[in-house]
């Protein structure tokens, strides 16, 4: 029962961390002030710690460990997510203009896209 709720739990952390960074693009974009206010610089890193934890969590429940052949598809959302946060840190603290921040964007949204298919398919596209 505890997994459901831990899955469920990273599930919805996964959708606020995702509404935090297309929210903050949004107001990167329109240049708000708000974009200064401490709960939006706070939040995110809060929401994004515990979504580690249970994803760590959830690896350590189901056994599909990283880097390993029973997680190969596994290793490949990580790299997903890695690939999600270095561009959203582009996306976010680099001013190389406004046409290369959104595609920084998109590519974040893109990579995940492509760990959320990972995540329901279980099928490696690279790896396997």
């Amino acid at each position: 029962m505890i997994y459901v709720q831990l899955k469920h739990f990273h599930l919805l952390l996964i959708v606020l961390s995702v509404a935090l960074f297309v929210f903050r693009f949004v107001l990167l974009m329109k240049k708000s002030p708000w974009l200064k206010a401490k709960w939006i610089k706070i939040v995110p890193h809060i929401v994004d710690s515990f979504l580690i934890a249970t994803g760590v969590g959830l690896i350590l429940m189901t056994g599909f460990i990283p880097f390993t052949s029973y997680g190969v598809w596994m290793t490949e959302k990580l790299m997903c997510v890695l690939a999600y946060i270095v561009l959203g840190y582009v996306t976010l603290h680099y001013s190389h203009g406004t046409l290369f921040r959104i595609f920084a964007f998109l590519g974040a949204l893109g990579w995940v896209y492509a760990g959320a298919h990972l995540a329901m398919s279980k099928t490696p596209q690279l790896l396997g």
